[in-house]
């Protein structure tokens, strides 16, 4: 098997709801799975990215947002053998214990710093004592375990950016965005079966934001795709397939995402558009696997730029930009096309916020896939900023580079102004 695929491979995970939540209550769960008796206290301490994109989250199982609730909820309800589905299967009564717990007061959330590298530290007291689970660098990564200030287990963190760690380059910049297309055009299609699951679960999750109450854009995009699910739109069924998935994600709907760079958003952006694009346009089945897979890789040499959990929308930037790349492949666009692609998506969408796992999340897929359908049908002709502008470089690696080191180092300020927002928001200020 290729590297590339087991790389994908990997890296392509199922997540019930916004990752964050479900890893901070992943997090908990470990710990309380560490202790004996009630639990009298969690604290909870997040660097700024997981404490951002949880902070009005919707929950699974709970009608509640925020990272006290999932908390609470990991406490008392999650499954820390199931990974970032731990919530599923949360029952009403605990949904109600939760929510006590966050009304007495029993739930201590904090700012571990201004970070994009994922970190979560969750500490469970109890009569009996107390234990502590810490997450880093991915969001189910264990790397310290203790139980009464005692280490029980002890892992190093993941390599994060190799400018700020030293570390090795990352697999994925090892390869240049010609060597991505080759892989994605030749690799044995049966390497790539294994993607069908993501459309199958992006899918279903669309369908079921179509057929909840809850949603709002969604059922404002299936009107514009004139009350169908497929219409002879690419573009507006595209928008449809992927913003009713997302909006069903983030406000908590109990169906998976299937995630990438583990984020359920990126995942599903990388995905959706590139399946209404084989639905209507009627693409063999193997095309669409390659794009994809093509997709998954743009998106994770951004991503190993910026950061897990930056200050700008990496779901719209990151796998907006794979998606396109993906969609270029589909056209038949060779890599000249896809590398004007890139300079069009650098120069139009980068620098988008993040603020949060939240409603917003669905106005930033309709942007990403509206800045997408037209960088390629101007790449497609011919049409590209040129790279002498901006932040575009000679080469789509460097473009690529560029966009991520936008959001980090670039963004820090731009993510302290956030959580500082979001802090005085927490206090009803």
């Amino acid at each position: 098997m290729h590297e590339l695929t087991e790389l994908i491979r990997q890296d392509m995970k199922p997540a019930l709801g916004v990752t964050e939540p479900g890893a901070i209550a992943f997090a908990v769960a470990e710990a309380r799975r560490h202790t004996h008796g009630p639990v009298r206290r969690i604290v909870l301490r997040l660097n700024s990215g997981m404490f951002k994109n949880a902070f009005t989250c919707g929950i699974p199982g709970s009608s509640e947002v925020g990272n006290a609730h999932a908390a609470a909820l990991g406490a008392v309800g999650a499954d820390p053998d199931k990974g970032l589905e731990c919530l599923d299967g949360v029952t009403p009564e605990q949904a109600r214990q939760a929510k006590e717990m966050v009304a007495a007061g029993m739930v201590q959330v904090e700012v571990a710093g201004i970070s994009s590298r994922i970190f979560i530290q969750a500490t469970v007291e109890t009569g009996e004592g107390e234990a502590s689970v810490t997450i880093q660098d991915a969001h189910t990564h264990i790397v310290r375990i203790t139980e009464n200030g005692r280490t029980v287990l002890e892992e190093p963190g993941l390599a994060g950016n190799p400018e700020d760690t030293g570390e090795a380059t990352p697999l994925i910049h090892r390869y240049t965005l010609a060597q991505l297309r080759e892989y994605a055009l030749t690799v044995p299609a049966e390497e790539l079966a294994f993607i069908r699951r993501a459309f199958e679960m992006n899918l279903a999750l669309c369908q079921a934001g179509l057929s909840s109450p809850r949603t709002t854009c969604a059922r404002y995009l299936l009107a514009e795709n004139g009350g169908q699910l497929i219409s002879r739109d690419e573009r507006a069924t595209a928008s449809l397939l992927c913003n009713g998935a997302i909006e069903a994600r983030v406000l908590g709907l109990p169906q998976p995402a299937m995630s990438i760079t583990g984020s359920g958003a990126h995942g599903i952006i990388a995905t959706m558009p590139l399946y209404a694009a084989y639905r209507v346009q009627g693409y063999p089945e193997e095309k669409l696997l390659r794009a994809a897979a093509l997709s998954y890789l743009v998106c994770m040499y951004i991503k190993e730029y910026s950061g897990k959990l930056s200050a700008f929308c990496g779901c719209a930037i990151a796998a907006g930009t794979g998606m396109a790349c993906g969609l270029v492949l589909l056209r038949d666009g060779g890599e000249d096309a896809m590398a004007r692609t890139i300079r069009n998506m650098a120069s139009s969408i980068t620098g988008m916020i993040c603020d949060g796992g939240n409603q917003g999340c669905t106005m930033k897929g309709v942007v990403a896939v509206d800045a997408a359908y037209r960088s390629v049908s101007m790449a497609m002709q011919g049409v590209a900023i040129d790279p002498v502008h901006g932040i575009n470089g000679p080469t789509p690696e460097q473009t690529m580079r560029n966009m991520g080191l936008i959001a980090s180092p670039g963004m820090v300020g731009t993510e302290k102004t956030m959580i500082d927002i979001l802090e005085r928001k927490q206090k009803g200020n």
